[in-house]
This record gives C-alpha cells, structure tokens and sequence, in this order.
C-alpha cells in the first residue's frame, strides 16, 4: 500500500487468502514496544539507535491507528490501553521495572496496585499491572481486509491462492514462479512469518513457528459485561506462556494463548483457555463459547523482529514475538522506504540471516517449554 501511494508498482502474491495466517487470526491486541524492556534495546543497539528503536516500537499503535483513521477502515479499533499483568509475586518486580522505564521516556504508562488491578480487570488474580494507554484493540481480520483494499484502491495488485515455487536472479532483478505463472521485479519482500517454507534457504530455521489460539463467548449480558475489563482496555500475563485477553465491541470475551500445534476451529479444542476464563470470572458460568480461531506466530532466538537482505533485490521481514498488530504494520512504512532507497535507514537495522540449533526439535522443544512455563507460572517460579 505504502509503495502504491507512491507510485510504485506493487505486487502481492499470497500463497492462501488475505488475513489466513496471524494477520487475521489474532487477539487483535495493539501493544506497544518490543519484547524486551526499553534499557535492555539500549544496551543491545547501542544508546543512539536503542533509543530510536524504542521511540519508533513504542509509538507503533499510534501509527496502526492514524492508518486506520485515514483510510476509513472499519475495524472496531478501540484506543483503551494495554495491562501487563503479573499474577506472581516473582513477576510484580519485572512488571513494575517496565513500568519506571517507559514512565522515564515520557510514555503514558503507570504501575497498578493489586486494588487498582481487581477494579481494571474484575478479577482477583493479579497482585500489579503496568497500564499503557498507548495500546488498544481492533478486528483483525476486519483490519486486514481494510489494508488489502486500501493497497488495491491505491493500485497495488494482489494475487491470492498463489504459492511462490521459486526465486531466480534474471536481468538484474527476481523472476518468482508459481503454478502456471511469474513475476518479474527488481525488488523482493518476503514477509511469510511463521509460514516460512524452503523459499529462501535457510528462512524457515531462523524462527520458531507458535500457534497462537483464541477461543471467544457468545456476547455476554451486558451486567456481566460491565464487570470485565470495563474500561475495556486489552491485557496479557507476564510469565512465561502468556495468556491474553479482551471484550470486543460486540461483548464477546476473547481469550487466547498457546494450544495444539495444529490448526483449531472449534472451542472444544481450547478446555485449558475455556477453563481458565471460568477460574478468572466465576460468574462466566456455563456461557456457551461459539468461535475458536488461531493462526502461527513467529518467535525469534533474540526477541527481536528481524530485517535480512540476503542478496541484492532481497528484503525479509519476519519474527515479531506475538507483537505483529503493532510492529508489522509499522514495518510496513519503513519496508516501502527501503524498497525504494536500498541506502535509506530502517528502524530495525538489518542482520545476518542465522538458522536456530536444533530447529527441527522445535514442536518438541515448544511442548517442552508451554508445559514447564505454565508449571513455573502457576507455582511462582
């Protein structure tokens, strides 16, 4: 859309449909900020560029939802803010040091005591929160549909249901073949996230694939509504396997997490989310849960999103760690500068494309880690 606007042709091949992978099948949470906290990305880029570096992740919501508001995309985005939880004593520190941090940039950000947390969240499980109003909500899939159709109106062309086979250097740029067609371009995005396949050698062993999976309610009366997250900001846990949650504008509760390594369409397939809920707000009851979706994600060894220009026309973008809403669409902006200006800077400087040990253990390794993270997070260790 961006190299649209500006007059380049662009073209979008999709190996499924628009919104298929984790674009559409999210949380639909817009949080702010990468991963590590704000002084660990100083002392890993450097002061000058750490500092950049957070500025520009940090203001990312502002950015989706300016993007919003100019292209009329209806999307139910809501600007209600973002709750870091922690239900263990051992994380209230890690929460509350993430807190000041932000708080000593200038962000909108504030540390909740366990009242204050109970009154956010109508429920008791919490002992603090780091309230960032930065953050918010939107539909996901509404979203990037809205995206989709606003690349098309600024001229952009995008081919759905089209696999890439294959990339080869011809005349100076990139022939991509699929079944019964090419592309010919002087520039390649490879953006396929946690659907990396063999495209590019060596992509798909540089992250870890993560099912993230959400299961939602009917909507909820609306007195029971009232009682949760009635400021309706969004909220994920801090802990190891991370739980996450959010009203929508039609009253549903949507709680996600990890789950089966595979596909899932169905509620029955999620009974430790469903469960959860239950233990989180009694009075859920026996309410019916209608709609269970996810799609992968993609985890990186570092943390970090990473930037590749394996080659000459090439650029990858890939692992944003269950931050995509925010970050990718932010990324978008920078990726188009970049295409245009191989020389221009991009917010998240460019590394070297590097294969995970032992990646073909990964479904294992992912089990291993989501069992062992959600003892440790239950017992406090």
């Amino acid at each position: 859309m961006h190299l649209a606007e500006r007059g380049v042709a662009a073209i979008v091949v999709d190996a499924e449909t628009i919104g298929f992978g984790a674009s559409g099948r999210n949380g639909g949470q817009v949080n702010p900020g990468l991963k590590p906290d704000p002084d660990e990305v100083e002392r890993h880029f450097g002061a000058e560029r750490g500092r950049a570096l957070n500025a520009w992740a940090g203001g990312a919501p502002a950015f989706v939802f300016s993007l919003i508001e100019r292209l009329g995309i209806r999307c139910e985005a809501r600007r209600n803010g973002t709750l870091r939880a922690a239900a263990q004593a051992a994380h209230v520190a890690a929460v509350e040091r993430t807190a000041s941090q932000w708080a000593a940039r200038g962000a909108p950000v504030e540390f909740l005591a366990r009242d204050a947390v109970a009154a956010a969240t109508g429920c008791e499980r919490y002992r603090g929160a780091m309230l960032d109003r930065r953050g918010g909500d939107l539909n996901p899939l509404s979203y990037a549909r809205g995206l989709a159709n606003a690349a098309i109106g600024a001229g952009a062309r995008i081919h759905g249901g089209t696999r890439i086979e294959s990339l080869e250097r011809v005349n100076g740029g990139w022939r991509a073949r699929a079944a019964g067609a090419e592309v010919v371009a002087g520039r390649v995005v490879i953006a396929t996230n946690g659907y990396s396949d063999a495209l590019w050698p060596g992509l798909r062993r540089s992250v870890i694939p993560v099912f993230s999976q959400i299961v939602a309610t009917a909507p909820l009366p609306a007195a029971l509504a009232a009682r949760i997250l009635p400021g309706r900001p969004v909220l994920y846990e801090s802990g190891l396997v991370t739980v996450y949650y959010r009203l929508d504008a039609g009253g549903r509760l949507l709680i996600g997490g990890r789950g089966p390594l595979r596909e899932i369409n169905a509620p029955w397939d999620l009974p430790h989310l469903t469960g959860y809920a239950r233990r989180l707000w009694p009075a859920l009851g026996d309410t019916a849960w209608t709609h269970a979706w996810g799609g992968r994600i993609a985890m990186t060894f570092d943390h970090y999103p990473h930037i590749h220009e394996p080659a000459d026309g090439i650029l990858i973008a890939l692992g944003y760690n269950g931050r995509g809403v925010a970050l990718a669409s932010a990324l978008g902006a920078e990726l188009a500068r970049r295409v245009i200006d191989p020389r221009a800077p991009i917010a998240i400087p460019p590394s070297p494309l590097r294969a995970i040990p032992l990646h073909a253990l990964w479904p294992l390794a992912v089990k291993a880690a989501v069992l062992r993270g959600r003892i440790a997070d239950r017992f406090g260790r």
